[in-house]
């Protein structure tokens, strides 16, 4: 579940929130049916259903859909400050519900409770489109138990539940209120956007909803249209030439000078046209300037963590805008059986999108990346990173300094172990600490991540069922299709023999796993 802290979808990735959501001050709700007024500096009095469910997009900063939201409560005498938020996709199967309503629960208040703030009590709105031939009450009425394993769950951990909605098919429903005046049986119909207090506060603070979750994520997923047919068949022959290149340590420095020489190109021109208005429009024009077999190169080059990492060194100034739009381009051409190849442009997208503050699209990224591939370490490390509020700048120092060296040409000379690596020799675990610059060996100051990473496993790329009749796969020529990050970096390969024995001891993954959450005891880059 992902973070987003005070000071979690389909993907199995959820969100957690937690800043306030307006400048003016904090945002209470004083309770169904209250009209009592609250002391102090300036505020947002919520106070009926009907508000709570108009301020939710606002709340989180887009639209949920198909979503399970809790958001944390703070004070006391039901006038409740709002604290962390915390989003979980609707699993499709009610068996499914209890566990997932543990983990967000569990998540949202042990965040809390970190940073010195334990929930009085809880929101909690589950949010989900009538299904073909099902109304929105339909919807409430199937959701109904969902919403009562929340409040049991909560309850359980002495927190109450103050108000639980369902919001469908344009209209709210509230589990709580047993009054049929205010909250009937049909539902009540939605405010329209941007007419609640909230969203008045919000435009007047300069914030606004950035669409929705659909829309996100439409922005970074693979192309179905009939070029991705075309689009395979470049993959597949750049995976031919490039991945025994990568292998080959005589061989890998090269493609990663054409790799980032590549995308310094296409960077350049991506960055002389003007912008377009609305997303749609920019990303299709950027589609266009980018070839097959440019995009092919530069998704089976990324795929050394060494060049990645290197590329990660575009997220600030200039630079980052443009490298955002290419790793979004990037992520939309990893198409067919190469849909695993997506997690590095996704988490390379999610960084430049922390680094330059968008956390929304930088959480909705990273959870993307390890749905692609649940043990990607680059993005399990950031996400958790950016869930626990830390600073990116403590990641930015670490990439500038590799960049400075490698501009005086001293890359690798001047520490052992590099950020681009993401490895060291001494384990550790996999935690937002292990990205803050750490002491060296002999007192000198290392500037890697210093979490572990272990050989990983040859992969095979799922079968794709849109292949072009005829075109052959890396498999069909007889390549080993595997991934070269799969490939020792420099100063792992007298370290193979004894890893490989404990990566072939790790463990599979347990039963019930959400899809996109990590393995148990299995770390990848």
């Amino acid at each position: 579940m992902t973070n987003h802290d005070e000071a979690a979808g389909s993907s199995g990735i959820g969100d957690m929130h937690g800043s306030a959501p307006h400048d003016g001050g904090p945002t209470v709700y004083t309770g169904h049916g209250s009209s009592a007024s609250v002391d102090g500096g300036p505020q947002v009095t919520l106070r009926t259903p009907a508000e709570l469910a108009d301020a939710l997009p606002y709340l989180l900063g887009y639209r949920p859909e198909d979503s399970i939201v809790l958001v944390a409560l703070h004070d006391q005498d039901r006038r409740g400050r709002f604290g962390g938020r915390a989003r979980l996709g609707i699993p499709p199967h009610p068996d499914d519900w209890p566990s997932a309503a543990r983990q967000l629960v569990q998540g949202l208040v042990t965040g809390s409770e970190r940073r010195g703030a334990r929930p009085q009590s809880m929101v909690a709105y589950v949010v989900q489109d009538p299904a073909c031939g099902e109304t929105g009450r339909d919807v409430m009425e199937r959701l109904r138990p969902l919403a009562q394993v929340l409040r049991t769950t909560c309850g359980s951990l002495d927190i109450p539940v103050v108000e639980a909605l369902c919001i469908s098919d344009g209209r709210y429903w509230s589990y709580c209120c047993p009054s049929s005046d205010c909250c009937p049986a049909e539902g009540r119909p939605m405010g329209l956007p941007g007419t609640s207090v909230l969203a008045a506060a919000a435009t007047y603070a300069g914030l606004q909803v950035r669409g929705s979750l659909k829309e996100f994520r439409e922005r970074l997923s693979p192309w179905e249209t009939s070029a991705a047919l075309d689009q395979e068949a470049a993959l597949d022959a750049a995976s031919l030439a490039l991945v025994p290149r990568i292998l080959d340590d005589g061989t890998r420095e090269d493609v990663a000078a054409e790799t980032l020489g590549l995308a310094e190109r296409v960077m350049a021109r991506l960055a002389e046209l003007s912008p377009v208005s609305g997303t749609l429009p920019s990303d299709l024009r950027d589609d266009e300037l980018l070839a097959h077999d440019e995009a092919a190169a530069l998704i089976l080059g990324l795929q050394d963590r060494t060049t990645r990492d290197r590329a990660a060194a575009w997220m600030e100034g200039a630079e980052a805008p443009v490298a955002l739009r290419l790793w979004r381009a990037l992520a939309r051409r990893c198409v067919g059986s190469y849909g695993e190849h997506a997690a590095a442009p996704l988490t390379l997208a999610g960084w430049v999108a922390w680094s330059t503050g968008d956390e929304v699209e930088a959480r909705e990224a990273f959870a993307m990346a390890l749905g692609a591939d649940p043990d990607y370490l680059f993005a399990r490390l950031l996400h958790q990173a950016c869930n626990e509020g830390l600073d990116p700048e403590s990641v930015r120092r670490c990439l500038r300094a590799e960049r400075a060296d490698r501009a005086k040409g001293a890359a690798g000379q001047g520490h052992a172990e590099h950020a681009a690596s993401l490895c060291d020799e001494n384990p550790a675990p996999a935690t937002p600490a292990a990205l803050a610059p750490r002491q060296g060996r002999a007192g000198t100051t290392g500037r890697s991540w210093h979490a572990r990473t272990l050989p990983r496993r040859p992969r095979m790329p799922r079968p794709s069922a849109g292949r072009r009749p005829g075109s052959r796969s890396p498999r069909a020529l007889g390549l080993r299709h595997r991934r070269p990050s799969d490939a020792p970096t420099t100063g792992e390969a007298s370290r193979r023999s004894a890893d490989d024995t404990r990566s072939h001891a790790r463990t599979r993954p347990e039963p019930g796993r959400t899809t996109g959450e990590p393995r148990t005891g299995e770390q990848g880059t």
